[in-house]
């Protein structure tokens, strides 16, 4: 919980009854790798907090998997059209590696928008995963698979390193064999 609560002041001061109220509603969950933390046309009930492992994020498409993007420790996470309309989601949500995280529900989410600090998170959140949403729209529209995956190198090595290679080539809009020769070229 010190993890989540240092990732919190990043964005906004916290005072410790502040904290304390917050952190009072989150409970912890381990997920194993493999393990779906979420499952397309069901309600998504938590925001969570990522303290440690990996997420995918994808859709279903013909059979085959299309991923929207990762999540890496220490972030927050959702599938915010389900959780906040209360609809069925069009998302899974996959541990890549196991994962420790923390949840509030719906419910305690509602109340915890009630305390301005909070609420001024939720919308630092809100608008940094838009900013983030919108870049990958950009590269998706105006690089090539190599330019991207280059990005992805010099961005995000890491990851490169801890995703399978076909959720990494979904991601980037290309089969496994042409990511495999792109590797190869670089």
């Amino acid at each position: 919980m010190e993890t989540f609560k240092t990732f919190v002041q990043c964005y906004v001061s916290l005072a410790p009854k502040e904290w304390q109220i917050i952190s009072s509603k989150f409970d912890s969950k381990v997920y194993k790798k493999g393990e779906l933390l979420l499952e397309e046309d069901k309600v998504c009930n938590h925001l969570s907090f990522l303290e440690s492992g990996l997420l995918h994020f994808f859709i279903w498409n013909d059979g085959e998997i299309k991923t929207k993007f990762f999540t890496e420790a220490p972030y927050i996470f959702t599938s915010q059209r389900s959780f906040n309309n209360r609809i069925p989601a069009k998302e899974n949500i996959q541990a890549i590696e196991n994962s420790i995280v923390w949840q509030v529900s719906y419910k305690d989410h509602q109340e915890l928008l009630k305390i301005p600090v909070w609420n001024t998170l939720a919308q630092k959140i809100t608008q940094e995963v838009q900013f983030f949403t919108e870049n990958i729209l950009e590269e998706l529209q105006n690089k090539t698979a190599e330019e991207r995956y280059s990005l992805l190198l010099k961005n995000r090595s890491d990851l490169v390193k801890r995703v399978p290679l076909k959720y990494l080539a979904s991601y980037l809009g290309i089969t496994p064999q042409s990511l495999s020769r792109i590797r190869r070229n670089i």
